[in-house]
């Protein structure tokens, strides 16, 4: 015969009462809170919980500016058979609507390379994954002087392959990492690289293969290290072929000599016909003479305010403008 099993039996927690004698003394937990806050800094009495045995916590409004959702708590004990209560302590809690400030995190991993200025002083890192030794002098003049240039002779530590290889993802993913190319202008796209701008300027080390520095003041990266397939348009090669290119400005006086103005006399200031013909008009002879190649017809232009009057020359071989009678 096998006995029934019984599950065991949880033990159960009794709360703590709240003393009454603790519960009462809401003006012993003010005065507590007045004597080591400001004036204006403590409210109206909001509650009070029972802490433990003889142990009951007062709560009461905090009214400081910036502090909204926050409480001062005043813990008042009191002895056993005793019929007065004291204070333990006194101190501010936040509330669920309280403003606070983010969990505590070293200064390694809570500044960024943003929050540093020119002017500010980085503590020494004795162990940095970026840099590792420098090189030291050998004696020889020539390997030193090459090394001095490219390994970074006389610096105590110089850029390590994992520093250059986060230096090369920061400037990979950064405003002046690689673009795509396209000849139909498309949005996002350039229509050259710096590999073949005249300003690009590319950097020493290992890094140059990827990376240089841009020199042209209207490029919005002048200054700035650029990827080899970086592009913007103040590309030295671009613009050749719009169709408006640029148009030098002259710096000479240009004079239109083609176009000639015709000033005509009124009718009643028209001279008397001589020779039994009409005195030619000197603006029509010289439009007949450009007209019919006749060149000596120009000869009859007369000048604005000359003293010589204007003499007519007789048009030779003309059998139409000869006399009558000139064969006699």
């Amino acid at each position: 015969m096998t006995s029934p099993t019984t599950a065991p039996r949880r033990a159960r927690t009794a709360r703590p009462k709240l003393d009454a004698i603790a519960a009462a003394a809401v003006e012993l937990a003010r005065e507590a809170l007045l004597e080591v806050t400001e004036p204006g800094q403590v409210g109206e009495h909001l509650r009070v919980e029972a802490s433990g045995e003889r142990l009951a916590t007062h709560v009461f409004d905090c009214t400081m500016p910036g502090y909204r959702g926050w409480s001062w708590v005043v813990v008042l004990t009191r002895a056993s058979r005793a019929k007065a209560a004291t204070v333990a302590e006194t101190a501010l809690l936040p509330g669920e609507d309280a403003i606070l400030a983010p969990e505590w995190e070293p200064w390694s991993e809570r500044l960024k390379p943003s929050d540093v200025g020119a002017d500010d002083l980085l503590p020494y890192r004795e162990q940095d994954e970026r840099l590792e030794q420098g090189y030291e002098a050998t004696g020889d003049e020539d390997a030193d002087r090459v090394a001095l240039w490219e390994l970074g002779l006389g610096r105590p530590r110089v850029l390590s392959p994992e520093g250059r290889s986060e230096a090369a993802e920061r400037w990979l993913e950064g405003d002046f990492g690689p673009r795509q190319t396209s000849g139909r202008g498309r949005r996002g796209t350039v229509a050259a690289n710096c590999t073949s701008c005249g300003f690009f300027t590319q950097l020493s080390g290992s890094l140059r293969r990827e990376f240089g520095v841009c020199t042209n003041e209207w490029s919005p990266a002048d200054g700035r290290v650029v990827h080899l397939n970086f592009g913007c348009g103040a590309h030295s090669e671009t613009g050749q072929q719009g169709d408006d290119p640029e148009i030098p400005r002259s710096s000479g006086v240009i004079v239109d000599e083609l176009d000639v103005e015709v000033e005509k006399a009124p009718a009643d200031d028209a001279p008397a016909p001589q020779n039994g013909r009409a005195p030619q008009d000197p603006a029509a002879d010289v439009a007949e003479g450009t007209s019919a190649g006749v060149a000596e017809s120009t000869s009859a232009v007369a000048v604005e305010g000359a003293s010589t009057p204007l003499t007519e020359v007789p048009e030779a071989d003309s059998p139409q403008d000869e006399a009558p009678g000139a064969d006699a």
